[in-house]
């Protein structure tokens, strides 16, 4: 009798190991599906209550939720204008999705997305471009679909 009780008592002393090493595949496991998705890189994201005026450039993707009056170039990532952002900008990035007020040109590699409640003023060069019903949007568009190309090197 003993002898099973021991034998009871070994399996949960090897089922603590694999249980140990399993959260390490969770915490793995949300960034191999960053990693498998489009975006890889690392976000920055500027606040609701942040205002901005002059220039932002940067080397990663970039959410913003505040004000900027000024040129915003992001060499081939992407920018994400959030519901509460207002964007007085010349616009150089990847992709584009608008959620807020945007008042300026957008030059973009692949995507420009407009969204329902989004508001574009200003002419628009990319490679593809979304606008869904409810978004607001007032200049021209300029379809090059030789643009994405570059951004898959």
């Amino acid at each position: 009798m003993w002898s099973k009780q021991q034998a009871v008592a070994e399996p949960p002393v090897t089922s603590p190991a694999p249980s140990f090493s399993s959260p390490v595949v969770p915490f793995n496991s949300p960034s191999a599906s960053r990693l498998g998705g489009s975006n890889s890189r690392s976000a920055a994201r500027i606040g609701a209550s942040i205002q901005i005026k002059g220039q932002v450039s940067g080397d990663e993707d970039l959410q913003i939720d505040g004000k900027v009056l000024g040129p915003i170039s992001l060499k081939g990532h992407e920018l994400t204008v959030g519901s509460t952002a207002e964007l007085d900008s010349e616009i150089h990035a990847g992709e584009v999705v608008v959620s807020g007020k945007v008042v300026g040109n957008v030059h973009a590699r692949g995507r420009v997305d407009i969204k329902k409640d989004g508001s574009l003023i200003g002419d628009i060069s990319s490679a593809r471009i979304s606008i869904e019903d409810g978004a607001h949007f007032k200049g021209r568009i300029e379809i090059d679909p030789t643009k994405s190309h570059p951004a898959a090197d």
